[in-house]
């Protein structure tokens, strides 16, 4: 068991990580859209590449965050990434303790 105990808290870091990382592709993604850098920029086109298929569904799902010319789709995105690291990681990382147990 300690071995199954162990794989779940690895998963667990391992998408810990994985959610800050994204954290902070879309926060600097957001941080770039106010100052409009080049297209052409190799860093400018891989955070398009990452963030624009997760901002398009949620523009989609919900038409409301693109009001007066500010957009909360970064913001939810934020806010549900907080959310799955406070309630999946650390259900993973209390399931994983009770396996060992």
């Amino acid at each position: 068991m300690y071995v199954l105990s162990n794989l779940f808290v690895a998963i667990a870091k391992v998408l810990d990580i994985g959610l800050s990382l994204y954290l902070w592709i879309v926060i600097i993604r957001a941080l770039l859209s106010w100052v409009n850098p080049d297209p052409y920029n190799p860093i400018v086109r891989f955070l398009g590449q990452v963030t624009d298929p997760v901002f398009y569904r949620i523009r989609r799902w919900f038409p409301w965050t693109a009001v007066g010319g500010i957009d909360f789709a970064p913001m939810l995105i934020m806010l549900a990434i907080f959310f799955l690291q406070s309630f999946l990681v650390q259900s993973l990382l209390q399931f994983a303790q009770n396996l060992a147990r």
